[in-house]
């Protein structure tokens, strides 16, 4: 029964494997980023060749910067865990080479940016979309904040109930962090998204991989897993 195992033949009998075993090897078939995240975690002298460092420059004939220089880990929907196929991420996460607090996070984009009362770790930046007139999107950062919630790594400019105030794209937003609220830790990253608006002009909900836009065309670079891109991470030639 779905939910708890499935019933599958190995060779001449049958083997019960768990759903969720199940829907890990599945992922596993669709995504290269295993190997490299645990590479990225477990040794550090792989980093410098998995590193992607832009220092705030635009890839040619794209409109956004990358917001943090990092190994590009998790991609556009990619269904490594903590995802799966059924729920696949929505954004890329970018891991810095640093200690929690060290590693800058930049504005992709020139916009207003809005941060919520009760965001501790997030901000978000409504924009006019570059690439297609008239249409309004959104850049949403998140997970800067120590992981135990004792400090939050946005900078001062950007208090809770901060609402549309102006930035340019490069300024600084804050820190790269582990926070990760009530889920599990993912190690040091930011976590960045391209948002859709809601008829109203607000933004969608981020956690819907449907409400939101392939990354790659803002940056110059590959960063959806359907393409399997290799690592590091670079601007498309």
């Amino acid at each position: 029964m779905w939910g708890y195992a499935i019933i599958a033949i190995a060779g001449l009998g049958l083997l019960v494997i768990a759903a969720p075993t199940i829907l890990r090897l599945l992922s596993l078939t669709q995504s290269n980023s295993a190997g490299p995240i645990r590479a990225w975690f477990t040794d550090t002298s792989v980093r410098p060749g998995l590193t992607t460092v832009r220092n705030g420059e635009a890839c040619p004939n794209a409109p956004f910067i990358l917001p943090s220089d990092g190994f590009i880990g998790l991609l556009y929907r990619d269904p490594i865990g903590p995802y799966n196929i059924f729920r696949r991420h929505t954004a890329i996460d970018i891991f810095g080479d640093g200690a929690p607090g060290e590693v800058p996070v930049y504005a992709a984009y020139d916009g207003w940016l809005t941060r919520l009362e009760d965001w501790f770790a997030t901000v978000i930046i409504r924009h006019d979309d570059p690439l297609q007139a008239g249409r309004t999107i959104w850049t949403y950062y998140t997970h800067m904040g120590a992981r135990d919630g004792s400090e939050s790594y946005i900078v001062a400019d950007f208090p809770p109930g901060t609402y549309d105030k102006p930035v340019k794209q490069g300024d600084l937003l804050g820190y790269q962090g582990e926070f990760a609220g009530s889920g599990p830790p993912v190690g040091l990253h930011v976590h960045f998204s391209i948002v859709l608006s809601e008829a109203d002009g607000s933004f969608k909900n981020e956690a819907i991989l449907a409400n939101t836009l392939d990354p790659s065309p803002y940056l110059g670079m590959t960063v959806n897993i359907d393409s399997w891109p290799e690592r590091p991470i670079n601007c498309e030639e």
